[in-house]
């Protein structure tokens, strides 16, 4: 198994390279603490990295900046007494609403987060 228990880790180290030691860090952390929830597999797409329990992806990491990582949680309603999303947006024609999350330091995944990542990876069960 590699580092980030991904199918197709040529493909991760494509999407990681280049990117700031920062950047690498938090992708680390945010990676290692949704291991942390349960058995996750890391994903890369076309333009973005998804993160997957065992039967359906449940975060997407869109964007790698110079100094933090943008993750999308879809949920099947919209949370929006919190903290941590800066937006919530539901997808045309689907009650699909996509909570967007930058992180800029490691502290950000803090217990709010942790909990709408326990959400996700327990498909909204709890």
């Amino acid at each position: 198994m590699n580092k980030y228990n991904t199918d197709d880790p040529q493909h991760l180290s494509e999407f990681l390279s280049g990117k700031s030691e920062h950047t690498l860090m938090l992708f680390d952390h945010f990676i290692s603490e949704f291991g942390k929830i349960g058995l996750i597999t890391v994903h890369p797409a076309k333009t973005m990295i998804g993160v997957a329990n065992s039967h359906k992806r449940i975060a997407w990491i869109t964007q790698l900046g110079k100094n933090f990582i943008h993750v999308v949680f879809p949920f099947k309603q919209p949370y929006p007494d919190n903290l941590c999303f800066q937006k919530i947006a539901q997808v045309p024609g689907d009650m699909q609403f996509n909570h967007h999350f930058r992180m800029l330091q490691e502290e950000d995944v803090n217990e709010e987060v942790v909990g709408f990542m326990r959400l996700a990876y327990k498909d909204e069960s709890e």
